[in-house]
């Protein structure tokens, strides 16, 4: 544990991040931000703290309302335009470690973890479902740096052994061709102790969703009843949330169609943990074992496999 405060200290751009889109964020003292590596529950969390920003209210589509302000494709500028313009409370969307991040003490920032192995088999469905179209979008040489996003390899086995030891940063070692997972995690994790970072779990938010919501209003310092709490977690389970996507999907429904070959349904795939126990072997769970002990402290990664709630 580290005790001095967050600096900024990397960059991070590719064909799908831009860290210098947080030169332009100007911070409100009750401003959230959800920052995840990809697949590890990013959406789950930002649809619950929807509904508790807008307890009691109409809920506003999740796309429209919670930006993904790193994302490099798009204009900052309109995100900067309709998040200043928000008079509700703001809760932003990040897939930057911390040391890519301004840091504000007034801020409030979440960080959702997933077992690497389950993020894996979830980023596999996502990355290897992109179209044509997604693909030429993202390597859009306009204001890209860095080689364009490859092709997804066919075989799976093939992407783990690449993914478990390659980085696309100089300073990562895993993660290819995005960014890294491990490394996320445990960027965040070195500054646990701060009280404007906390940490939730996809395991907790399946074992007990109640609990975890409760835990992340008080967090919030949002009064819950507990009439709203059932509301809202029931609410917000995966088979919820996939039948509602097209208001708490990511993106618009329309624009999935162009991201992911079956469009949300693509997104919303399983939203469970384990799979990956039937497609990697023993000398694959081996390449884990050591992309775990280069990236992570072992606090961090019993963390990551077992969540909050195993570890009492």
């Amino acid at each position: 544990m580290i005790d001095s405060l967050p600096t900024r200290t990397r960059t991070y751009q590719n064909h799908s991040l831009n860290s210098n889109h947080w030169d332009l964020y100007l911070p409100r003292p009750d401003d959230i931000v959800i920052s995840t590596s990809y697949k590890s529950g990013t959406t789950w969390v930002q649809n619950i703290v929807l509904q508790l920003i807008f307890l009691g209210q109409p809920k506003p589509a999740l796309a429209e309302t919670s930006p993904w302000f790193d994302f490099r494709s798009g204009s900052i500028e309109e995100r900067i335009e309709k998040l200043t313009a928000q008079t509700h409370r703001r809760f932003i969307k990040s897939h930057l470690p911390l040391d890519a991040l301004p840091y504000y003490p007034q801020v409030k920032y979440i960080v959702v973890g997933r077992d690497a192995r389950d993020v894996f088999m979830s980023w596999w469905n996502h990355y290897s479902n992109y179209t044509d179209t997604m693909y030429a979008f993202l390597n859009d040489p306009d204001g890209r740096v860095g080689d364009p996003l490859p092709p997804c390899p066919q075989d799976i086995h093939e992407y783990w052994t690449t993914w478990m030891n390659r980085g696309r940063f100089e300073w990562e070692s895993e993660g290819y061709p995005h960014s890294g997972n491990l490394y996320h995690t445990q960027s965040w994790w070195n500054f646990r102790h701060l009280e404007n970072i906390l940490f939730v779990h996809f395991n907790d938010l399946l074992g007990n969703l109640m609990e975890e919501i409760k835990r992340i209003a008080d967090y919030l310092k949002i009064n819950l009843p507990d009439k709203a709490l059932s509301t809202i977690a029931q609410s917000v389970t995966f088979a919820a949330v996939k039948q509602n996507r097209t208001m708490m999907g990511p993106t618009p429904a329309e624009a999935a169609q162009i991201i992911w070959k079956q469009g949300l349904d693509t997104f919303f795939f399983k939203g469970t943990n384990g799979r990956w126990k039937e497609v990697l072997t023993e000398a694959e769970l081996l390449l884990y074992e050591q992309a775990k002990s280069r990236v992570l402290t072992p606090d961090c990664a019993r963390w990551l496999e077992q969540g909050r709630l195993a570890l009492r």
